[in-house]
C-alpha cells in the first residue's frame, strides 16, 4: 500500500512539473535559490519542499519531517527558511511563467504599457490552532509581472490604506473600495501618481468646484443604458483633490445580486440598510485621478481588468488561510506570497489543462512545448 502511495504521488508530481516553464531549473541557479545549497540537491527538490510548505499549510517543522520521510532531502526548519527567502525571486518568475503560459486572464492590453500599475490588495490571516494570531498582510503587485514590490505585515487593527505603500511618481494604483479613503488618496496624489479605486456613497466627501455637496446618487439615477458617466469631482479635505467619477448601470440580473448582497452584509452586521446604499447598489461606480485621455469606458474597463486579477486573488486568499506566515521578515513575507501566487497559478493551469487539452486531464510534452511557445509569440514585440 505504501509504495502504491508513493506511485502515485510521483505521478502527480510529474504532472505539476509538466506545468512549469522549460528550463526552470536552470533558471533557479541563475537566480540564487540554489546558491550554496547542497543539502536540497537539485532545483525539483527544493521547490518539492518549498510547495509541501506553501501548498499544504504545514509550518517549516512538518515541512522538513516530511520532506525527511517522503525522502526527498534531509534538512533543518532554519535551512528551509534560509532557502525560501533565497527562493522569492524564483518563485515570482514562475508564477509569472505559468500565468503567461496557462492562465489568460492578464489585462494587461487595457493597461496599456506607459502606465506603471500597482494592485493594492490586503488580507486578515488566521494562524491555525486555538492560540493562532490575526495578521494582516499588505501588499502590492505590479502589472502585467506579477512581481510583488512591496509588502507590510501588521496587527488586524491596522486598516487598508494607500498611506502603507511608497508612491514613486507615475504609478497607478488600483484598488477595490476599502481603498477609498481621503487620507490615503492624497498621499498617493502627494507623490505624484494617480489611483483608480472603486467607491461607495460614504466613503468620501465629494464636492463640487464651488464645495458645494456632489449629489452623487442623483447623477447615477439620469444614466440610461449602457452609456457611462463621467463627472468630474473634488475630495473635501484642506486641500481639496481633484478626480472623476465615472459610472455605469448594472444589469438587471447583476443589480439584483448586487442588492441581495448588500442586504445580505447588513444582515451578518445586525445593521439596518440605508435605502440609498441599496439604491447604490444597481451601478458600479469608481474614482480615478486619470486625465481625460482616458475615457470613461475606459476607466470601468481598467477597474474591471483589476477585477479579473482579483478572481486570481480571491483563490490566493483562500490559501493564504493555510499557511504560517513569516511575520518579522520582509524577504520571507514577499517569498511566501510569490509561492502562494504560483500556487494558484498551478490550480488554474491545471484545471485549465483539464478542460482544454484531453480527457486525461494534463498536457503532453508536446502540448507543453507548444503551450509555451505560444505565450511567448503572445509576448514577443510587434514588428
Amino acid at each position: 500500500m505504501q509504495d502504491e502511495e508513493a506511485l502515485n504521488t510521483e505521478e502527480d508530481w510529474g504532472v505539476v512539473l509538466a506545468m512549469l516553464p522549460e528550463g526552470w531549473q536552470a533558471k533557479a541557479r541563475e537566480l540564487g535559490a540554489l546558491r550554496r545549497c547542497r543539502r536540497f540537491g537539485s532545483a525539483e527538490s527544493l521547490l518539492r519542499i518549498l510547495l509541501i510548505h506553501l501548498a499544504d499549510g504545514c509550518s517549516l517543522r512538518e515541512t522538513v519531517v516530511r520532506a525527511r520521510l517522503g525522502k526527498i532531502a534531509d534538512v533543518s526548519d532554519v535551512a528551509l527558511l534560509k532557502r525560501l527567502k533565497a527562493s522569492g525571486e524564483l518563485l515570482r518568475w514562475l508564477a509569472e511563467q505559468v500565468m503567461r503560459n496557462w492562465v489568460h486572464k492578464q489585462p494587461v492590453a487595457l493597461f496599456g504599457n506607459d502606465l506603471s500599475v500597482r494592485v493594492i490588495d490586503g488580507s486578515l490571516i488566521q494562524e491555525p490552532g486555538s492560540t493562532g494570531s490575526n495578521w494582516r498582510i499588505h501588499y502590492s503587485i505590479r502589472l502585467p509581472s506579477l512581481q510583488c514590490d512591496e509588502v507590510l505585515v501588521s496587527g488586524p487593527k491596522v486598516g487598508e490604506s494607500f498611506q502603507q505603500f511608497q508612491v514613486h511618481e507615475g504609478d497607478l494604483f488600483v484598488a477595490d473600495r476599502g481603498y477609498a479613503h481621503a487620507e490615503g488618496i492624497a498621499h498617493v496624489v502627494k507623490g505624484g501618481a494617480d489611483v483608480l479605486v472603486r467607491t461607495n456613497l460614504g466613503n468620501m466627501r465629494l464636492v463640487k468646484e464651488d464645495g458645494s455637496r456632489f449629489p452623487l446618487l442623483e447623477r447615477l439615477r439620469n444614466l440610461k443604458g449602457t452609456g457611462a458617466g463621467d463627472w468630474d469631482v473634488w475630495v473635501k479635505m484642506d486641500t481639496p483633490i481633484r478626480g472623476r467619477i465615472c459610472a455605469i448601470r448594472k444589469s438587471r440580473q447583476a443589480a439584483l445580486r448586487a442588492r441581495r448582497q448588500a442586504l445580505r452584509n447588513s444582515s451578518r452586521k445586525c445593521q439596518r440598510i440605508k435605502p440609498q446604499t441599496l439604491e447604490a447598489a444597481d451601478y458600479t461606480f469608481v474614482f480615478t485621478t486619470l486625465d481625460r485621455s482616458f475615457s470613461p469606458a475606459t476607466v470601468l474597463e481598467m477597474y474591471r481588468g483589476r477585477w479579473q486579477i482579483e478572481l486570481v486573488f480571491k483563490r490566493l486568499k483562500s490559501i493564504i488561510g493555510l499557511g504560517h506566515l513569516k511575520k518579522t521578515d520582509s524577504d520571507a513575507a514577499k517569498a511566501w506570497i510569490h509561492g502562494k501566487l504560483l500556487v494558484a497559478f498551478l490550480i488554474e493551469a491545471l484545471i485549465t489543462a483539464g478542460e482544454s487539452f484531453s480527457p486525461w486531464g494534463y498536457p503532453t510534452q508536446e502540448q507543453q512545448i507548444s503551450k509555451s511557445m505560444e505565450g511567448e509569440l503572445a509576448h514577443a514585440p510587434s514588428t
